[in-house]
């Protein structure tokens, strides 16, 4: 019985494994794209900044770093 929540990770795992690999057109990468930036200029916004407006450098925000991790900006 101890086995049971590993078996169900392990279950969770391959599934989310089998579903990041998917193919899509054009129209569904643009639909991605518009909801990744809607969650960073609402992220941005939340912080008090206007998303484009700040560059990257030695003086950025903690809360800006942050936001663009989740956009997946380095």
């Amino acid at each position: 019985m101890a086995f049971k929540p590993l078996r169900a990770l392990l279950l969770a795992a391959l599934l989310a494994a089998a579903a990041s690999s998917v193919r899509a057109g054009p129209l569904a990468y643009a639909i991605c794209q518009t909801g990744c930036n809607a969650l960073v200029v609402a992220c941005y916004g939340a912080a008090g900044y206007i998303f484009g407006t700040v560059t990257a450098g030695a003086g950025v925000p903690v809360a800006i770093l942050t936001c663009n991790s989740k956009l997946g900006v380095w």
